[in-house]
């Protein structure tokens, strides 16, 4: 595939957070532009978790002006997963070896391979960043949903940083056009058809309370719906466990 006609690459030796590198450079940007280190200093998660970056693991983000509410931009999370997913594929040749959790991680072998931070920029600036254990994981933090785990030691494949975003780029961009023309209907069925534990019971823990159900499915705006013994309840956050 071709890189995206538009798009920008940058490639930095070190910087403290690729996501943070972005944010900066939103309010000078002209166009999309992936950004992508070769080393994070601060790298983080969701909820301001750390992100350790071992030698040789992905660490990249899309920073992009949309001009979208908040609601729409939360969306992206869910293309960015679906993309993730189908570039990993596409270096590794392994077809349906990559599920996808709600809301946006991609796991492999039941192991928790990469994660996704959105951040805005304000006024429609985003900051898309991409976290991938390619050659090494971090190790697991007590009470983690999932352990992380690695491409190398799951597949004993060795997939360059760079020539995943090659991957991933031109794979966003066309779930970027989709959901330009289509809105989130056709995203959503897409990752509907690869999410793991769905019709199946689940735990979403808040930070304030946890709810257990079975996954039915998720709304129009990327919500949880969960079935439960005291009704359906919808939630937008949460970090979701499997019993």
């Amino acid at each position: 595939m071709t890189w995206p006609e538009g798009v920008g690459r940058l490639v930095l030796e070190e910087v403290d957070s690729t996501n943070a590198e972005a944010l900066r450079r939103l309010p000078g940007l002209a166009g999309p532009v992936w950004i992508l280190a070769r080393r994070q200093t601060g790298g983080r998660g969701r909820r301001g978790r750390a992100w350790v970056d071992p030698p040789g693991n992905f660490a990249a983000t899309l920073a992009m002006r949309t001009g979208e509410a908040p609601g729409r931009l939360a969306m992206r999370s869910f293309l960015a997963a679906l993309a993730l997913g189908e570039a990993l594929e596409d270096v590794t040749g392994l077809a349906g070896a990559f599920k996808l959790k709600w809301p946006n991680d991609v796991l492999l072998e039941g192991g928790k391979l990469s994660g996704i931070l959105l951040e805005s920029g304000g006024q429609g600036g985003l900051a898309l960043g991409i976290g991938v254990n390619l050659m090494a994981a971090p190790p697991a933090e007590p009470g983690a949903a999932f352990p992380p785990v690695s491409l190398r030691a799951a597949t004993g494949l060795q997939v360059a940083p760079g020539a995943l975003l090659d991957a991933l780029a031109p794979r966003h961009a066309a779930w970027e056009a989709v959901f330009a023309a289509e809105g989130f209907a056709p995203v959503r069925a897409a990752f509907l058809a690869r999410v793991v534990r769905l019709g199946q019971p689940v735990v979403a823990r808040g930070m304030r309370a946890e709810q257990h159900g079975i996954f039915e499915s998720i709304d129009e705006t990327g919500a949880l719906i969960l079935a439960t013994d005291s009704g359906r309840r919808t939630i937008p956050a949460a970090d979701i466990f499997f019993p």
